[in-house]
């Protein structure tokens, strides 16, 4: 296997062991033959390139090649590593920075090492839970590798996980070709937001490490939040005991500057989602002859989760926010596109300044008076 970060693996996470106890532990794929492995990954490709002219086209965006990024059909475990490379690459400040704090503590080297292997256990864990889950990807942060290519100039890369997809289409009872080309719109109306608008890449960034700049908070405590939702995946909450409010791992660490941040992060992922769920329903209709079913079946599991246990591993992951991204953001576009036109709505990608706030997101025509407001107004 390969080795995530090297020395990385001593700090406060052990990387390398996340890797190996989420591979291990996560759940296997269908039962396919080789032969059939093959044709599907086959497909997936083909589909994943004839969606960036159907997505293209449909939302109007110019891609420079030269911020390209590729598309990867992955397994499970291919899953796992592309995300704990990119988990380890953005956490990197923060995480130095409770190393140093522990590591002037009587005993924190000690402490270090060992929590560093409990938390890459409990790490592993969760991600043994979300890799089944997963249909596809627009992975942003992790470095290039031999394993993880990445456009040269803006990084990142489009994962589509072809077990899970095959797992969906089948407990769906869906056309698998129809169903495999719908998901890869989705997903290429991902890959397109961030060729189209370099800027997009470098500002989640930034609004990620200024969220992460402001953590405040004693390592053990941010590791039990970890530990919670390890605890919830292995069996749940004690019987009677009580929750946290339903609140998620990231709202539990927050300060009031973090708050801020996180409602324009929220306001940037409810678009970005809300975006490809539109353009995935402009376009399929046109290119996927059974898109009406495919869409009431996935919306109808989508919303009713798999079981109590799914559902509660949600809300403390803060996955139950992301359905209402879904929901939000594309209301959001579908407002502003019936408004202003599609060139129009696209003036949202001029800057970090045109991107809808929170409250936008919910009230579409704040954002139209606002950012298409004339001079005399």
């Amino acid at each position: 296997m390969t080795s995530i970060g090297g020395a990385a693996s001593s700090g406060m996470v052990d990387w390398n062991l996340a890797v190996a106890t989420a591979t291990r532990l996560v759940r296997p794929g269908p039962e396919v033959s080789r032969d059939e492995a093959r044709a599907v990954v086959a497909e997936l490709r083909r589909h994943a390139r004839a969606s960036e002219e159907h997505v293209r086209g449909f939302t109007r965006l110019a891609t420079d090649p030269a911020h390209d990024t590729p598309v990867l059909v992955v397994d499970r475990a291919g899953w796992i590593r592309a995300n704990v490379a990119g988990f380890r690459e953005i956490l990197r400040p923060l995480l130095d920075k409770m190393q140093q704090r522990r590591g002037a503590s009587p005993g924190g080297a000690v402490l270090g090492a060992l929590g560093g292997k409990v938390t890459g256990v409990e790490l592993g864990m969760l991600l043994s839970f979300l890799a089944s889950r997963v249909l596809g990807q627009y992975e942003t942060f992790a470095p290039a590798s031999r394993d993880l290519p990445a456009g040269e100039k803006c990084g990142g890369r489009l994962l589509l996980v072809a077990p899970n997809i095959v797992h969906v289409e089948r407990e769906l009872d869906v056309d698998p070709h129809d169903f495999r080309l719908w998901v890869s719109l989705h997903e290429e109306t991902h890959r397109t937001q961030f060729t189209a608008v370099p800027w997009l890449r470098d500002h989640l960034e930034g609004e990620i490490q200024a969220f992460l700049a402001e953590t405040d908070v004693d390592p053990m405590t941010l590791l039990e939040r970890v530990r919670e939702a390890a605890q919830t995946l292995a069996g749940g909450r004690p019987e009677g005991e009580e929750d946290d409010g339903g609140r998620s791992l990231v709202e539990l660490v927050q300060s009031p500057a973090q708050r801020e941040i996180l409602g324009r992060l929220t306001a940037v992922m409810s678009l970005l989602e809300g975006h490809a769920d539109f353009v995935m329903d402009g376009v399929g209709p046109q290119v996927v002859p059974t898109v009406g079913e495919i869409r009431e079946k996935f919306q109808q599991r989508r919303a009713k989760g798999a079981s109590r246990l799914d559902l509660a591993l949600r809300k403390l992951l803060g996955l139950d926010a992301k359905l209402r991204q879904y929901r939000d953001g594309e209301r959001f576009v579908r407002a502003v596109v019936a408004e202003v036109g599609m060139d129009g709505f696209n003036r949202v990608w001029t800057s970090p300044n045109t991107l809808p706030t929170r409250t936008e997101i919910a009230k579409p025509a704040d954002w139209v008076a606002r950012v298409h407001r004339t001079p005399e107004s």
